[in-house]
């Protein structure tokens, strides 16, 4: 599958938030490696963001190997492939999750999913641009590894939080994340997550760890955003198949992504499109499609 059109279906993502009369955060949690729990953080975060106030949609986009509804006990009677197959709109595969976040569902064990036909890519894109529900936030829960499509969604999104935990695998693959990014890519600015620490000293010299090998060999700006303590409530939330902000809000993981919410309200909504980005895309899109470069 050409990764153009990969970078195509998240640019659709791109369009639907500059449509909106009010621009639209788009946030990807993304990791490098499975097992660092960015679903937990994504999932936890838009939570404490509509407990906020805000509408929050979720895109679980994990195409092949969708987790978003399990974790939170959901009844999806319809998801992202029914949508491609035309069996119904995106409008109604949403369903509704803790504090009233939307949640738009992927397939879970169908390969077709990971490797969409152009035609299927642009049905998504335009389901995106479809949609009539205003939103603030868009959080995409992004796949483990780095695949076309991790990326394409990462560079897709005006900011990247990369979910880290204090094991060298995780960093390692965290570090190799940022620097595709950046280095073909364009995306300069990271925003990072010290996930599953015993403390905030951990936190810090984890985040210490991953800082000091992209200041010397990348052009990268990090900021540490989180430090999500490892709390046994966690656990049980997900074995209650609840998020931890609303099971047990008052933990230490529910704090910290309480406060993660409250930073990400401060950020500015960005007022106009990128510029590159999307043009960079279409144009390579169209190369793609006709053979030709489009805009040189």
């Amino acid at each position: 599958m050409s990764k153009w059109f990969l970078q195509d279906q998240a640019s659709g993502l791109r369009k639907m938030a500059q449509k909106k009369e009010n621009m639209v955060k788009v946030i990807a949690v993304t990791g490098g490696k499975g097992g660092v729990g960015k679903t937990n953080v994504s999932i936890n975060t838009a939570t404490a963001l509509a407990a906020q106030g805000q509408k929050v949609l979720v895109l679980d986009a994990d195409l092949g190997l969708a987790n978003v509804d399990v974790l939170l006990g959901l009844r999806v009677q319809r998801n992202l492939s029914h949508v491609l197959a035309g069996e119904c709109t995106l409008e109604e595969v949403l369903v509704e999750g803790p504090n009233g976040i939307c949640i738009v569902p992927a397939a879970s064990g169908t390969q077709d999913m990971v490797e969409l036909t152009p035609s299927q890519h642009a049905a998504l894109i335009q389901s995106f641009s479809a949609l009539e529900e205003q939103f603030d936030v868009l959080i995409v829960d992004t796949a483990a590894g780095i695949s076309d499509m991790v990326l394409s969604f990462a560079r897709a999104s005006q900011e990247v939080l990369v979910v880290v935990c204090d094991e060298p695998t995780s960093i390692t693959d965290a570090y190799a994340l940022i620097k595709l990014l950046s280095r073909e890519h364009g995306v300069f600015r990271f925003r990072i997550v010290a996930n599953m620490v015993r403390s905030l000293r951990e936190g810090m010299e984890l985040y210490a760890k991953l800082s000091k090998v992209t200041d010397r060999f990348l052009d990268v700006a990090l900021e540490l955003v989180a430090t999500v303590p490892y709390d046994e409530n966690v656990r049980k939330a997900v074995r209650q198949q609840r998020v931890v902000v609303e099971a047990f809000p008052r933990t230490p993981a529910s704090i910290a992504y309480q406060g993660l919410a409250n930073k990400i309200m401060s950020w500015p909504t960005p007022q106009n499109p990128s510029g590159h980005l999307e043009f960079f895309v279409e144009r390579l899109v169209r190369r793609n499609m006709y053979g030709e470069a489009v805009g040189e």
